[in-house]
């Protein structure tokens, strides 16, 4: 579990992310799960656009993710919703976290 200064510092860097994966109406197929965990995987912290019905539906798709890709919540705000989860190996190049520490 994150404390509340690295849930700060992460919604910081997450500000300044665009979308990497667009859930629309036909919600979490297999190719869509195979993008976010690629992204996930690689970026460490990854920006999500869900486009799915109403805030309950929109709210289950990202309570579903959740679980199946052993993600974190950072923050929901609307249709976007910042998701954290470490790398085994962060790739320097891709990671989201490591490139905002290096600046």
């Amino acid at each position: 579990m994150l404390n509340q200064k690295d849930k700060k510092r992460f919604r910081a860097i997450g500000h300044h992310l665009n979308p990497v994966v667009t859930i629309a109406e036909k919600g979490l197929s297999d190719n869509v799960m195979a993008e976010l965990n690629r992204a996930i995987n690689d970026h460490e912290l990854i920006k999500i656009k869900v486009l799915t019905g109403d805030r309950h539906a929109r709210d289950q798709t990202v309570k579903d993710i959740e679980t199946k890709l052993h993600v974190q919540l950072i923050q929901s705000v609307g249709k976007v919703a910042l998701l954290y989860k470490p790398a085994v190996k962060p790739d320097p190049a891709l990671s989201n976290l490591l490139r905002n520490d290096l600046k």
